[in-house]
């Protein structure tokens, strides 16, 4: 693989990773939060709410943004927004200022996945790009690990902002590396605001963005809920629920890389062995939930947990993937923003519909929820395989078509 390719997967990764880093800060800080500001749960559960609608309702705008003034210029000031909202969240003096600057920082993360995934399709070249975007969404569990780490562990050191300030001071830094880093020849502010209408009317992408609103209520419930099952179902410590959700993002980020490889690397047409790939993970996922929900020991969760961590948290690099087989370049940016909001949509309803279940039958049911969630994703994912696009000139198709 030549220099450029390494260059552009080092520069979008690097941004993603600092774009999480600033992002999963709340995720991070809610206990900091109850106590800074005297919240009850439902309190700081409306600072997360709060922040996951900033990203929700930005996210389509951002990515039509995107396609017409390109990814180098809405990738820099977003990263730049980023770390200006994690300022500002470090200075918030009152609850309801928390929230407006925690609404504008999830905003300026809708950025990033109509910003990065652009970038890889724009820039690298069939064969290639798959690799890239399990690599690049590496940087969103990396980042959101690393946010843990900075804030809870300065605060234990110094106080609770100081992570908030690094974190920022990172944004900053990173954004201006990226500008006077990055270079594209697609990249020149001359094309048009993407045709939503037109993208509503390919059927395998509204398949592939309606799947997506199932595969994101598994993948951001499990992470919303593993420390606390490990905890109360398992009986294992917090500390050891904090491992296990370790564990998760760490297959996840393994199997963001392996299958975006084996995306790159095996026979057939793209969208065929692309959408294979997804197809796979989901049913994979669907077989652990149904393990999880048996566990009954600490290893036995651990090891059940890391391998329902590379399916159902390793599946978003081969999304993009099958997504860039459906759609043509210049519709990426608001293409990939349209499937980004169906994985957030279903972080919105799952979660809640999870907890209703555990408390009022148990958490094997809500297991069992998931793994009827993440089936039906499997039933529209085969309608996808089996659809051919509705578009001549697909951002990702064979070499030999290119």
């Amino acid at each position: 693989m030549d220099r450029s390719y390494w260059r552009t997967v080092l520069l979008v990764t690097m941004w993603q990773i600092s774009a999480s880093i600033c992002y999963y800060t709340i995720f991070a800080a809610t206990p900091f939060f109850r106590d800074a500001f005297g919240l009850s749960r439902f309190s700081v559960g409306i600072v997360v709410t709060t922040l996951t609608l900033g990203y929700a309702i930005f996210l389509l705008p951002l990515g039509a943004l995107t396609d017409r003034f390109g990814e180098r210029l809405t990738l820099t000031l977003g990263l730049i927004g980023l770390a200006t909202g994690t300022l500002l969240v470090a200075g918030a003096p009152t609850y309801a200022l928390l929230l407006a600057v925690v609404f504008v920082l999830g905003s300026m993360y809708g950025t990033a996945i109509p910003g990065t995934n652009k970038a890889v399709f724009d820039n690298i070249e069939p064969g290639r790009q798959n690799l890239a975007m399990g690599i690049k969404q590496v940087g969103v569990t990396g980042g959101s690990g690393i946010s843990a780490l900075l804030v809870t562990g300065l605060a234990g050191a110094l106080f609770w902002r100081v992570g908030f300030l690094v974190a920022a001071g990172i944004g900053f830094l990173v954004a201006v590396g990226f500008y006077l880093g990055y270079a594209s020849e697609h990249d020149g502010g001359t094309a048009d605001y993407p045709d939503f209408e037109a993208l509503l009317s390919n059927r395998p992408y509204l398949l592939l963005t309606t799947a997506g609103l199932f595969l994101g209520a598994a993948l951001f419930t499990t992470t919303g809920y593993t420390v606390l099952y490990v905890e109360e179902s398992i009986g294992a410590s917090v500390a050891f629920g904090g491992i296990v959700l370790a564990l998760v993002q760490l297959f996840g980020s393994v199997g963001r890389v392996l299958t975006g490889w084996l995306s790159d690397v095996l026979p057939g047409k793209p969208r065929v062995r692309i959408g294979l790939v997804l197809l796979a993970q989901s049913l994979g996922s669907a077989v652990m939930f149904v393990v999880v929900a048996s566990t009954t020991t600490e290893l036995g969760a651990a090891v059940a947990f890391s391998v329902l961590g590379f399916f159902v948290l390793g599946y978003t690099g081969v999304y993009y993937s099958v997504m860039a087989t459906l759609v043509r370049a210049d519709e990426m940016g608001g293409a990939t923003a349209g499937g980004q909001l169906a994985l957030t949509s279903g972080a919105l309803v799952a979660p809640p519909a999870f907890g209703y279940l555990a408390d009022t039958v148990g958490y094997r049911t809500s297991w069992l929820f998931l793994a009827t969630v993440v089936t039906i994703a499997a039933v529209l994912l085969v309608q996808v395989v089996r659809t051919p696009p509705s578009v001549a000139n697909p951002a990702a198709a064979d070499a030999s078509e290119k």
